[in-house]
């Protein structure tokens, strides 16, 4: 499983049009072949703040998304809605996949 952790910070007044925006690429990215899981958290301490869960089965089923309509529709749009650049941090999915226990 290969995951990515996208953080997000969003200019105040844009919060509801990210919100938005984002959903409609939510809806689309959980049809892909390749998705996992995509889910969209929000701090609850700070409501500018959020993380995209993105995983997908293999590196490539990750790429795949970026070159989906949805998410170029997505990026574009929100692109100056960002109050600084969203940052994606790579994981590599180890549960619920590759676990190994002693036992």
């Amino acid at each position: 499983m290969y995951v990515t952790l996208v953080h997000v910070h969003v200019v105040a007044d844009r919060v509801d049009d990210f919100m938005k925006a984002t959903k409609v690429n939510h809806e689309h990215s959980v049809q892909e072949p390749g998705c996992l899981r995509f889910d969209v958290l929000r701090d609850p301490d700070d409501g500018t703040r959020f993380i995209l869960y993105e995983a997908y089965k293999t590196p490539e089923d990750a790429a795949a998304h970026k070159q989906t309509r949805h998410y170029e529709l997505w990026r574009d749009t929100v692109a100056n809605w960002m109050a600084q650049p969203r940052r994606g941090e790579p994981m590599l999915g180890v549960c619920p996949n590759h676990c190994k226990t002693d036992e």
